[in-house]
């Protein structure tokens, strides 16, 4: 996700890193981790004073926000739940909307760059659909979570090989990797965060996380922009149903959906 900071009408939020107590490895994960990212490491039994929490536990890491020392929501990145396996398994194949719209065909598969990649959810997808990919991600607390999720996901033994050979993780502003490219890709992806987006496939406590803490992508026009210029074949941005185009460009073609909608940019 290309994000601001801050998004202007919500409050600052204090943001620290904890951990399971009694588990010295996650409390050296959590130190590590802290020190990178020039956060506090809270003790477990202090946590109720901060609302937003990055936190080690033996799933993994996790984003909690916490008021009043309870939880009230939590992101986390897993590439091995039931959710992501069904989709992988049953999402549709090269037929799908995603697929089509990124050029994926029979026996061809396009190096993709996802320059928004959030969760890491539509990123992964193509990768075990064949794709090399490259997700960006310019909020250090979102590409945390991200390389927590593929560390994990490269255990397991149908996806060793995925992880390790098709996906790649870029920690930066996505202009900036853009202008920076050693190697044109096929595709360019996009799906920033929409200001007035009303359905998603997060639910509204994980959005409400999300867009506390990175804000609204307000840069996504300067952003397609550079995609154009740089991808090979196309770009491809996802919109909420009904939502305007992206900096007024009118897309070479159109793969709609139920609630959202792939604008396709051949260049």
């Amino acid at each position: 996700m290309n994000h601001d900071p801050q998004p202007p009408d919500s409050s600052p939020l204090s943001l620290a890193v904890t951990y399971v107590a009694g588990n010295t490895m996650l409390q050296d994960k959590a130190l590590i981790l802290a020190k990178s990212l020039h956060l506090q490491v809270v003790d477990p039994a202090l946590v109720q004073e901060n609302n937003l929490l990055l936190v080690y536990t033996e799933r993994g890491l996790q984003l909690q926000l916490r008021k009043n020392g309870k939880g009230k929501g939590t992101l986390y990145v897993d590439f091995l739940s039931g959710a992501q396996t069904y989709r992988r398994l049953h999402g549709g194949g090269i037929k799908q909307p995603l697929a089509r719209a990124v050029g994926i065909k029979s026996g061809i598969r396009p190096f993709i760059l996802d320059v928004t990649a959030g969760l890491g959810n539509d990123a992964f997808l193509l990768a075990t659909l064949g794709c090399r990919v490259s997700m960006v991600e310019r909020s250090p607390v979102l590409a945390a979570l991200l390389r927590d999720g593929l560390e994990r996901a490269a255990s397991d033994p149908e996806l060793r090989e995925i992880i390790e050979n098709r996906v790649a993780l870029l920690e930066g502003d996505g202009r900036t990797i853009l202008a920076d490219l050693q190697e044109k890709p096929d595709t360019i992806y996009m799906d920033p965060m929409y200001p007035h987006r009303n359905k998603s496939a997060l639910n509204r406590q994980e959005m409400r996380i999300i867009r506390s803490l990175v804000g609204d992508d307000k840069d996504a026009d300067q952003l397609l922009r550079a995609a154009l210029l740089q991808a090979n074949k196309r770009v491809v941005v996802k919109r909420p149903k009904g939502a305007p185009q992206i900096d007024k460009q009118i897309p070479s073609h159109v793969i709609s959906m139920k609630n959202s909608r792939y604008d396709v940019y051949m260049v």
